[in-house]
């Protein structure tokens, strides 16, 4: 997956869509996720990067993180890659 190119992302988490001007803010963790999804972070990297950093239950992040994806996906803040 990958962020959408149009998106604006600001380093305390305003994120704003200029061709609908829909704008949200993100938590520190979900920061944090946009920030490995643009490093190219796999979602098996994040989730362990986030569960050992914050000790979480890997359960419960995928939860959650199927979550804040989904709802990346309908905002069309991320997409995913194009297959070859």
């Amino acid at each position: 997956m990958e962020i959408n190119k149009n998106i604006a992302i600001s380093e305390t988490g305003f994120v704003f869509d200029p061709s609908t001007g829909d704008s949200f803010m993100l938590n520190p963790i979900g920061l944090e996720i946009i920030r490995l999804i643009r490093e190219g972070k796999t979602q098996e990297e994040i989730a362990a990067l986030i569960t050992e950093k914050y000790d979480v239950e890997e359960s419960a992040f995928e939860r959650y993180f199927y979550d804040f994806v989904s709802m990346l996906k309908h905002h069309q803040i991320i997409q995913e890659h194009e297959k070859d």
